[in-house]
């Protein structure tokens, strides 16, 4: 299977909800160039607000299973059925959720959802961007616009 998965995770506290520290976590990217290595893969990006949003990048072989990666990936019909698998603990709850998208050869979907996390002492936040992409993937696959958008974002409290 031809396929490049993506996920850029930030996660940040209530000190990032306004201001300067907002616009430091509002200028994190959601993708990052891919690298140099055969398909299929997974390469992940994780940002925390106690490190000023600095990315910590990994890659790693496409798991087998999807709670593994994050996304459902599956061949039908010449085309890659992608599909996200959120976290259960997270609120909001999403009870309906988009449908699976379909991606042909050349295509690539980012798919973005938000939560919100209760702790012992403070809440937390988390936004995971997820791009997927079907085919050849070049260095600079998911800096451009996506054939396919899903946005999940809801108002985090």
């Amino acid at each position: 299977m031809e396929v490049a998965v993506q996920c850029v995770r930030t996660w940040w506290t209530k000190r990032s909800r306004g201001g300067q520290e907002a616009a430091r976590r509002n200028a994190a990217p959601i993708a990052f160039p891919l690298p140099n290595r055969p398909l299929p893969f997974l390469h992940e990006a994780v940002m925390h607000e106690h490190d000023g949003f600095q990315p910590r990048l990994a890659t790693r072989d496409l798991p087998a299973s999807s709670l593994d990666s994050g996304v459902l990936l599956k061949e039908v019909d010449e085309l890659l059925r992608v599909h996200l698998v959120v976290t259960p603990y997270g609120s909001p709850r999403r009870n309906r959720r988009p449908s699976a998208r379909r991606l042909a050869p050349g295509e690539w979907l980012r798919w973005q959802v938000n939560f919100r996390f209760s702790g012992y002492h403070e809440w937390s936040y988390r936004l995971d961007t997820y791009n997927a992409g079907y085919g050849p993937a070049q260095a600079d696959l998911f800096l451009g616009t996506p054939t396919h958008h899903v946005d999940e974002l809801a108002i985090l409290f």
